[in-house]
């Protein structure tokens, strides 16, 4: 259970850093490439984030 208290935080943390960047990036007039890459990044880790938040909250639960 431990571990998942941890891989909470770092996996939103990873979400809202991917998020920033892309922002950055499409704030810039940076590459088109970048941002749509950034943003698939994005999606797929808030699917893990989910995926652990509800693992973590089945675990709790028990």
């Amino acid at each position: 259970m431990t571990v998942m208290n941890y891989l909470v935080p770092v996996a939103l943390a990873a979400v809202f850093i991917v998020l920033i960047l892309g922002l950055v990036n499409m704030m810039r007039g940076g590459s088109a490439n970048t941002s749509q890459r950034l943003m698939r990044l994005r999606v797929l880790l808030q699917f893990v984030a989910i995926i652990i938040i509800m693992t973590t909250i089945y675990f709790m639960s028990r």
